[in-house]
């Protein structure tokens, strides 16, 4: 699973930074999550093709989290797109993108299929290979963080010692199920002798505009990157306060209980051209810290 920074600014354009989105790969799916002012442009900059996007995620309703999404929406229908599209967003936005589409008078090639989020937190897609949750975060506005879950693809494959056994690769999707093989002759060769554990499922939790709030520790806790806004650096904390916004060291302090892999800081104020201290005023209450960049792609 990896994550690419597709926009790391609070609400205005600055320094090169735009609002806040950002593509997560999961296996072969992609999820665009947010999609700020410059999104369909970020895409194409750094190379991301919409082909294998089916779900998108719009934490709230401030503009700098959805002004790209109509764009989008309307170019994959130019292009000809056909696969249905899944959006989860708040259920205000839904007839704002209906009125972009009839006073166009557009008819989409594929089906948008609108999934307004709930009120707390709920499972919101359950597939193969992910899940992905939506909790609650405390801004000014009702607004979710999502929690992106990689399912486990089953145990691990020793092909070496599976080749040593003379065991064929048809049977190798029954093994990582857990189960032995039986040669034809009767011989039972045992699982644990050809597979080993599988790696740990990955987590990854997006915490969107937000105040400081341990509320959210029980959907974030132990995940293996966790990106939280710090919209602002301590010496602004009652600015953060007023406009329900976090610092770099309150979100430092949330991973820090939340126990955490990493930390990746974002949604940076128009204010400050300079994000190094982010980074610095961060680190020194939580190690693992890193400042999200534009087009980089981070490991989860």
């Amino acid at each position: 699973m990896k994550v690419t920074i597709l926009g790391n600014n609070s609400a205005l354009q600055a320094f090169g930074r735009h609002p806040t989105a950002q593509a997560v790969s999961v296996f072969n799916e992609l999820l665009l999550i947010d999609c700020g002012e410059g999104t369909q442009g970020q895409l194409q900059r750094y190379g991301i093709k919409w082909r294998n996007l089916h779900h998108i995620f719009i934490s709230h309703m401030h503009g700098d989290h959805y002004f790209g999404l109509p764009g989008i929406i309307n170019s994959m229908s130019l292009l000809g797109r056909s696969a249905p599209l899944h959006l989860f967003a708040p259920a205000a936005l839904q007839p704002i993108i209906e009125a972009i589409l009839n006073v166009a008078d557009t008819t989409l090639s594929y089906p948008l299929l609108f999934h307004p989020l709930p009120e707390g937190a709920a499972v919101l897609v359950d597939e193969p290979l992910f899940t992905v949750t939506c909790f609650p975060v405390m801004h000014r506005i009702h607004c979710h963080g999502f929690l992106i879950e990689k399912k486990s693809r089953g145990r691990k494959i020793l092909p070496d010692k599976c080749a040593d056994y003379c065991i064929p690769h048809e049977a190798f999707e029954s093994l990582k199920e857990g189960a032995d093989y039986h040669r034809p002759d009767g011989t039972l060769i045992k699982n644990e002798w050809v597979t080993d554990e599988s790696p740990k499922p990955k987590r990854y939790a997006y915490c969107a505009d937000t105040i400081y709030t341990e509320s959210i520790l029980e959907w974030i806790s132990g995940v293996d990157l966790l990106y939280h806004e710090s919209t602002y650096l301590e010496e602004d904390r009652e600015k953060a306060a007023l406009r329900y916004h976090t610092t770099a060291l309150q979100a430092a302090q949330i991973a820090q209980l939340a126990r955490v892999g990493q930390l990746l800081l974002g949604h940076f104020s128009s204010k400050y051209k300079d994000l190094e201290p982010f980074r610095v005023e961060a680190s020194a209450f939580f190690p693992n810290v890193m400042i999200s960049v534009e087009g980089n792609t981070y490991d989860v």
